[in-house]
């Protein structure tokens, strides 16, 4: 098990809710708006530990999303 695993990562966000899709790009798990869509779409997104289709599903402060093997916690800030 890798770091990233065992250590979710932080994102502070101005805002929630904010779209999963969005919070892909902005928290840097995807590299543009259109690669965080099909890796959703293809479900190889979780939230919090589920598999999450809908792009525009609405994540608001202390969900946890996991892409790849890295894990990140959203927070209002």
């Amino acid at each position: 098990m890798s770091a990233s695993e065992t250590t979710p990562r932080t994102i502070i966000v101005k805002a929630e809710p904010i779209e999963l899709c969005q919070l892909l790009k902005f928290s840097g798990l995807a590299e543009t708006g259109g690669a965080a869509k099909a890796y959703i779409s293809e479900g190889q997104v979780l939230l919090n530990g589920v598999v999450e289709t809908q792009k525009r599903k609405k994540v608001m402060g202390g969900d946890r999303v996991t892409f790849s093997d890295e894990t990140i916690v959203v927070k209002v800030g």
